[in-house]
């Protein structure tokens, strides 16, 4: 049986009838009522996916029951029959929310033809709606990997200003998810529904540049064959997130600051600028500052672009998100390259927390996967790991430590601190060290975990 439920309301009994059994042979499930009164009921008690009704019906009228129908049950689509055909019938339907109409006599195919578009038009929208569900579900702020306090602080902060059309730049170490943080915050404003459009500066030749991110038109250069759209056009009424902004040659840093000054860009080529509404979200690994005093980088630009710094914490200096990391990561990947039966012991997360992470995240991300694809057994060992993690200095403690099956993550965190600090004599500082966090975030774990210092 086809997918839909309609409703057909006529006060006329034979044309009623015949309107049921030609929907019934079609597939579909039918409910009738002879007027708008009879309808509301069945509204109440059932949910329609379409509703057919005639303009005039005894007591309430079909136009008021589709302004009814549209207040409180706006997924429901309406279809209107008139036996006047005029076009200020159907326009004051179509105003009032019909999606369609059509007039007496009826033709059957016509019928038929007309509720498969309008139920094509519900199934459509259930479709967008499901994959703006999916959207916030993966892009929330909720779902970014880490609870250490430096992200945390991170993404209230872009909460915040998501909700707004302020200009964004996000400042951090290539690796860290930068580019997660500008979805997040385009998918979490206003601008959700609207484009979401990247553009790598620093991966696209300097002369394709322009061309890339303002568009233009035939015959502006040798090879432009045809009228071509720029990245900054393709964002209208969405967001430009402008990846490694600080590799955009100083030539074109005057047109991105007229963009976000003015709203207008000129085409290569092109004759008179065209007016867009875009919000930009920045990012760059780069310190813009030191570029501007070297005059690499535009002061003015620079100021247009800081206008909410966002400043995202590399990996070593949040240790604690490291272990879920690994884990998501890990699962992901054994899924990816089926292997579900494998698995990670909790003993071997210090060989992870101790190691600095230069590349963040995304060395992170891409160890795990080598180290799941290359792995031999059902079970993760010390021989499957890289060997820039056995080599580093704090992994070797992890043969002392004394965790035991299904031993908790806490467990196995605090003895390692414990050993880095009977190691250097209780020198925070050296501990720390050798364990690649700060001596902040060394402290603040000897709180967390009660470490007191006892000789052994």
């Amino acid at each position: 049986m086809r997918h839909g439920r309609i409703l057909v309301v006529e006060d006329d009994e034979n044309l009623r009838r015949v309107i049921q059994i030609t929907l019934d042979k079609s597939g579909y499930q039918t409910s009738v009522a002879a007027d708008a009164l009879e309808a509301i009921d069945i509204l109440r008690n059932e949910p329609q996916d379409l509703v057919i009704s005639d303009l005039h019906l005894p007591g309430m009228s079909g136009l008021e029951l589709l302004k009814k129908i549209r207040v409180e049950y706006p997924d429901t689509e309406v279809v209107m029959v008139t036996a006047f055909g005029t076009v200020e019938t159907a326009v004051e339907a179509m105003r009032a929310g019909a999606c369609d109409y059509l007039t007496k006599p009826l033709h059957l195919y016509e019928l038929t033809a007309l509720v498969n578009r309008a139920l094509e038009r519900v199934r459509l929208i259930e479709e967008v709606r499901l994959l703006r569900s999916n959207i916030d579900e993966k892009y929330g702020f909720e779902n970014i990997i880490g609870r250490s306090k430096g992200l945390v602080n991170v993404l209230d902060k872009a909460a915040r200003v998501a909700q707004t059309a302020a200009t964004v730049l996000i400042q951090g170490e290539t690796g860290t998810g930068k580019e997660v943080v500008a979805k997040a915050i385009h998918f979490n404003s206003p601008r959700r529904a609207q484009p979401f459009v990247t553009i790598n500066c620093g991966a696209i030749p300097r002369e394709l540049l322009e061309s890339e991110l303002f568009g233009h038109m035939r015959g502006a250069f040798t090879g432009a064959m045809t009228h071509k759209k720029g990245k900054v056009e393709m964002a209208d009424g969405g967001s430009l997130f402008l990846d490694e902004i600080g590799e955009v040659p100083l030539e074109l840093q005057v047109r991105l600051l007229r963009l976000i000054q003015e709203h207008e860009i000129d085409k290569v080529g092109g004759l008179r600028p065209v007016k867009v509404d875009v919000r930009i979200i920045a990012a760059t690994h780069r310190d813009l500052q030191a570029l501007v005093g070297r005059g690499r980088f535009r002061e003015d630009l620079y100021y247009r672009l800081v206008v909410v710094p966002i400043e995202l914490p590399p990996l070593r200096d949040r240790p604690e998100d490291i272990p879920e990391f690994v884990h998501y990561f890990f699962e992901v990947s054994r899924q990816r390259h089926g292997k579900p039966s494998l698995t990670f012991p909790e003993t071997l997360l210090p060989y992870f927390i101790g190691y600095r992470w230069p590349g963040n995240v995304r060395e992170l991300e891409n160890t795990i996967e080598r180290i799941v694809v290359l792995s031999r057994d059902d079970r993760i060992g010390v021989q499957d790991l890289p060997d820039f993690l056995q080599a580093d200095q704090v992994a070797g403690t992890e043969k002392t430590i004394h965790t035991g099956e299904g031993a908790g993550l806490a467990n196995v965190e605090r003895e390692l601190i414990v050993q880095a600090l009977r190691k250097f004599n209780w020198n925070q500082t050296r501990a720390a060290q050798s364990l690649s966090i700060s001596r902040k975030t060394l402290i603040y774990r000897i709180n967390k975990y009660g470490v007191k210092r006892v000789e052994p």
